[in-house]
């Protein structure tokens, strides 16, 4: 699969955590930290995601 970079609004989307859970996750070293591709954005790598997303425990 092909990585690319996406949106805070597609991560929440993705993951169903709202954008103040995310923030507070990566804060805590919980959570993948978005990469800064300008001054005014920050973007997430899809593969991270992904991968943050497997490493969860199955219930």
């Amino acid at each position: 699969m092909e990585d690319r970079f996406i949106r805070c609004n597609q991560v929440e989307e993705l993951t169903g955590q709202s954008r103040s859970t995310i923030y507070r996750k990566i804060a805590n070293d919980e959570f993948p930290k978005p990469i800064k591709t300008s001054a005014r954005a920050s973007r997430w790598r899809l593969s991270e995601i992904n991968a943050w997303m497997e490493s969860l425990p199955r219930l």
